[in-house]
């Protein structure tokens, strides 16, 4: 049954592109419940944890007041076990009536008009991987409902399911959310289902994002695993990343309990310059001031940001140190350069050659927010434990000054057929000093061949 339901759908599928949405040109920012908050269902014991509309209400109170959406933070994204546990009378999905008492609808109007995006949770089969209604006999009335209610995000998620039936089946989600109308960024979880030979480029033209493997969890292990992974894997997926289409290696653990200052930047490093959606996934209202810091400062942002959409490799990786690298749309570069020892700070060498790149670039530390001036060929760093310094590279032109010539004293009488102005003018012609001009992003580009596949 669930076959022929999907294979009905192929046809509509073909005919409306899901990502005809104009969403997700730079990598989504916001806030997801999962990670910190899980499915607490269980509002009598923790009142301030549970998943309901007082926790999300809350969350968009310190996105709005506390910087974050100045700063990009714009979706606020409810996850599994939102919902009542049986659809209604009408085959509608209805959110848990005690603890969202006004419904979906109304949450979504509160986070509009705080300048916030909604977005919402369900599953491509029949229930959740929390047991609540999935979509699989639904699609049309669930995205309809959802854009009644003026989400701006849905993630599709996979337990349960068939991986034969994945490949129409997130195409028809898609096309139906596309046919709404309203323009809501699609997220899907198929790759993170199959073990090999992922569908990347099935998915570009349906999702605007997509997960790649494990559920991230809080620690510092998780966290590089997932890292490690995304290096790992990089050929397989570098060239269907841009914008409108980004991978997404999971949330952000800053803010919850077991990263360190360093290690809470070494994930804002690494997925900025991986160019992943920056989805916060900790309790606003108990930040350090440390934490804020990393996750508001503007400079990683805007590497993260950065219009061109490409994912960053990863150049290096040994037992102790990692390096990453981003081409940025100015004809810059940002480099992580990233430290796995445990047990002392070390002196590590990012060489200009050795990676491809020509120098003299101007160098800035976006952490520190200081600039280390001016490097020919290289530039060393010393790096904590379980750390990373992050840097931008902006390449120094070179100066092309007008050179007027001394006057040369002649005598009297000169030898005939010399032309002193005419051999200068040639000399200046030969070495570029005339109508010179420089594209650097499209210089960027080329040298970024070297080591980066092109896009198609």
């Amino acid at each position: 049954m669930i076959i022929s339901h999907i294979t009905s759908l192929i046809f509509f599928v073909n005919v409306v592109s899901s990502l005809d949405n104009g969403v997700a040109r730079t990598p989504p920012m916001g806030w997801l419940q999962w990670e910190r908050f899980r499915c607490i269902i269980d509002c009598e014991t923790y009142p301030n944890d549970c998943v309901s509309e007082k926790l999300f209400t809350d969350i968009a109170n310190r996105l709005s007041e506390d910087g974050y959406l100045e700063a990009g933070y714009e979706y606020v994204n409810i996850d599994d076990c939102w919902a009542e546990h049986k659809r209604d009378k009408n085959m509608n999905m209805v959110a848990d009536k005690k603890r969202f008492p006004r419904g979906i609808g109304a949450l979504a109007d509160f986070m509009h008009h705080k300048g916030l995006k909604m977005g919402i949770y369900t599953d491509f089969v029949t229930k959740t991987c929390g047991g609540y209604p999935g979509s699989i006999f639904h699609m049309q009335k669930d995205t309809e409902q959802f854009a009644k209610w003026g989400i701006d995000m849905v993630k599709v998620d996979g337990c349960y399911s068939c991986n034969s039936l994945m490949d129409e089946g997130y195409g028809a989600m898609g096309a139906y959310m596309n046919a709404t109308g309203r323009p809501m960024l699609y997220s899907c979880s198929w790759p993170a289902y199959i073990a090999k030979d992922k569908p990347y480029k099935q998915l570009q033209p349906m999702c605007n994002i997509w997960r790649n493997w494990n559920d991230i969890q809080d620690s510092f292990d998780s966290m590089m695993s997932i890292a490690n992974y995304m290096g790992d894997h990089q050929e397989e997926f570098a060239k269907y990343v841009g914008p409108g289409n980004f991978n997404d290696p999971d949330m952000l653990l800053i803010g919850d309990y077991s990263l360190s200052e360093g290690e809470s930047q070494m994930q804002m490093a690494i997925w900025s310059i991986m160019a992943a959606p920056l989805f916060i996934s900790a309790d606003l209202r108990k930040m350090k001031q440390w934490q804020k810091d990393i996750l508001l400062n503007k400079e990683v942002i805007a590497v993260n940001q950065d219009p061109l959409g490409l994912f960053g490799k990863r150049l290096l990786k040994t037992s102790i140190e990692q390096i990453w690298m981003k081409v940025l749309v100015d004809g810059a570069y940002s480099v992580a350069i990233v430290s796995t020892r445990h047990d002392r700070p070390v002196y590590q060498t990012f060489s200009f050659v050795e990676y491809g790149i020509e120098g003299p670039f101007m160098v800035r530390d976006l952490f520190q927010k200081k600039d280390l001036g001016t490097m020919a060929t290289k530039v060393t760093v010393e790096v904590d434990p379980n750390s990373v310094r992050m840097l931008k590279l902006t390449p120094k032109k070179k100066s092309h000054t007008q050179i007027t010539p001394k006057k040369k004293q002649h005598k009297k009488f000169e030898r005939p057929g010399k032309q002193p102005h005419k051999q200068v003018n040639e000399r200046k012609q030969q070495h570029g000093l005339f109508g010179w001009s420089d594209d650097m992003a499209v210089e960027a580009e080329k040298k970024y061949m070297r080591f980066h596949p092109k896009r198609h």
